[in-house]
């Protein structure tokens, strides 16, 4: 017999429960996870696969967390071998060059096989951060110079036997752990969400019938390469180059080159990271999966924005990266401060830019300003480690303003931890957090605001900061002005007053810390700026008097 034909309210029926069903899981992640970065902000990307381990549905999450899942399914299956993944089955994965991603982000994949004919007819996979397995220091890994100091690894080990726990995997993760009930709580929560999905995609190849549901898949995926070709063909053609420096890469203070170009061909969207530097000693060189999971949020954006993601989508992408390089790290390079990837993300819209101006808006804050503090809980004794990603400003577009302050655009449906967690959960109080006025590039249609955040710390401990882009400010477009760079100052007002972008810093009771976001490149010559908007934005606080006379011509 051939394949079924399906109509389209088949097909948007069955495609639509996929994605629900991945939302589903992400529901029961967040309601059963332990740790803040889950359940508040979101680090996590949950993906649904056929049988062929093309991606069919996701759910809302950090955006290269999805697309990595691709690259690390594939290399588990691989490693496990499809013909000893049994129903029940749970595979947990943090191998950084498969994992697409550092150690701590830990992937867990499992099989889904019918019930009664113990066909295999799809894949689950779950990434989220866990907030320790053992690395060399404890909450984030800032100077690492091997893999070997990033904590535990797990190939592609089974968890979950047919069904029942692997008590000898859970109990070598317990006792590798600075914080066992979180990492445990955060383990469990992942497989509540892996069942449910299970449950989900059993009920809809029962009510459907295998044939149709995989006639369904298939002409989703063939539509989306579909539209992601004609979306290609429409961009403008050509071939463009961009570079950007990293500050450092943890271990010594040696700006690191970045160089991609991407070009738009014969059907094509091709990104290719030749001339970039070498591998580097510290932790910031990128598995492949990453930066291939980094150039799909690109092109996504620039293709098929607004529609539900599949394999399809991604038909037309190339991605090129040498090994050994910066942008391909090998075995043992050091990979766990993953911020190379949000700056490239950057990179190559800028390369796009050239082509595109009208298409594409200025630099956002170029970075994710990550803070965190690691200490001993005055109520408990226990040990914490809590983060936050701070947000930046947006850059303007050839039409609006920049959004801000906001999460980087690399983050998606991330969010911010809130004060109130930062504050109940560490040793850290807020004495301020305001929009930066000024901060924003000025233009035609200027950047979104950066963020000032003052803190105050109500216990000791270790401040970490994790920024890659201090010394070099995000770019702008079209005549438009760039804004200054993401600052963090250390114990302000003090003789021990100084600037670091990625760093460990021990803290007492009393010290301060002040950290300041970028905000967005400016879109657009300042003076062609409309003097309403200018006037109404001195009146809200986002730009000064002195800057509308001054950058815009204007008197406020």
């Amino acid at each position: 017999m051939g394949e079924p034909t399906v109509d389209g309210a088949t097909v948007e029926v069955v495609r639509s429960h996929l994605v629900s069903a991945a939302e589903e899981m992400r529901a029961a992640l967040v309601r059963t996870a332990f740790n803040p970065v889950i359940y508040e902000v979101y680090d996590f990307g949950i993906s649904i696969y056929d049988r062929h381990l093309r991606l069919v549905a996701e759910s809302t999450g950090l955006s290269r967390f999805l697309g990595a899942n691709d690259y690390s399914l594939r290399k588990g299956v691989e490693y496990v071998g499809r013909e000893n993944l049994r129903r029940g089955d749970v595979v947990l994965l943090n191998y950084p060059y498969w994992n697409a991603a550092h150690t701590y982000d830990a992937t867990m994949f499992a099989p889904v096989v019918l019930p009664d004919s113990e066909e295999l007819i799809g894949f689950l996979c779950i990434r989220a951060h866990w907030m320790d397995l053992g690395a060399k220091d404890p909450g984030y890994v800032l100077d690492s110079t091997d893999m070997h100091q990033e904590g535990i690894i797990f190939p592609g080990t089974k968890m979950y036997d047919r069904g029942e726990p692997v008590r000898e995997i859970h109990e070598l993760i317990r006792f590798n752990s600075r914080m066992p009930e979180l990492v445990i709580g955060d383990l469990n929560a992942q497989i509540a969400a892996l069942r449910t999905g299970e449950r989900r995609m059993t009920e809809l190849y029962r009510d459907y019938g295998p044939a149709v549901v995989d006639a369904v898949i298939d002409r989703v995926i063939d539509v989306a390469a579909q539209r992601a070709g004609e979306a290609v063909a429409a961009l403008p053609q050509g071939s463009w180059t961009a570079e950007d420096w990293l500050d450092d890469d943890g271990v010594s203070d040696d700006p690191i080159l970045m160089r991609v170009t991407v070009t738009v061909a014969d059907g094509e969207f091709t990104v290719d990271f030749a001339g970039s530097s070498p591998a580097v000693p510290g932790p910031v060189n990128l598995p492949l999966g990453a930066t291939i999971a980094t150039c799909r949020v690109a092109f996504k954006g620039v293709t098929t924005p607004n529609e539900q993601t599949n394999a399809g989508h991604f038909a037309p992408l190339r991605v090129r990266a040498e090994p050994g390089t910066l942008f391909h790290a090998q075995y043992p390079a050091a990979t766990f401060t993953q911020w190379t990837g949000t700056v490239a993300l950057e990179l190559i819209l800028k390369a796009l830019a050239q082509g595109m101006p009208d298409r594409l808006a200025a630099s956002s804050g170029g970075d994710v300003p990550g803070f965190m503090m690691v200490g001993r809980h005055p109520d408990t004794g226990d040990m914490f480690a809590v983060s936050n990603n701070d947000p930046v400003g947006w850059g303007g577009t050839p039409g609006h303003d920049g959004i801000g302050p906001a999460n980087h655009l690399c983050q998606t449906q991330a969010r911010n931890t809130p004060v109130e967690v930062l504050e109940s959960k560490t040793g850290m109080f807020f004495e301020r957090v305001e929009i930066r006025t000024d901060s924003g590039g000025a233009g035609r249609f200027r950047g979104g605001c950066g963020l000032r955040r003052d803190i105050r710390f109500v216990t000791p401990g270790e401040f970490l900061t994790v920024i890659k882009k201090t010394k070099s400010a995000p770019w702008a477009l079209a005549g438009g002005e760039q804004p200054e760079p993401n600052q963090v100052v250390v114990f302000p007002g003090t003789d021990r007053e100084h600037r670091v972008s990625t760093r460990r810093t021990a803290v007492a009771v009393g010290d301060r810390v002040t950290l300041l976001t970028a905000g967005g490149g400016g879109h657009g010559d300042p003076r062609s700026r409309d003097p309403e908007a200018v006037r109404r934005d001195v009146a809200e606080g986002y730009v000064s008097a002195r800057a509308a006379r001054d950058v815009y011509g204007v008197i406020a």
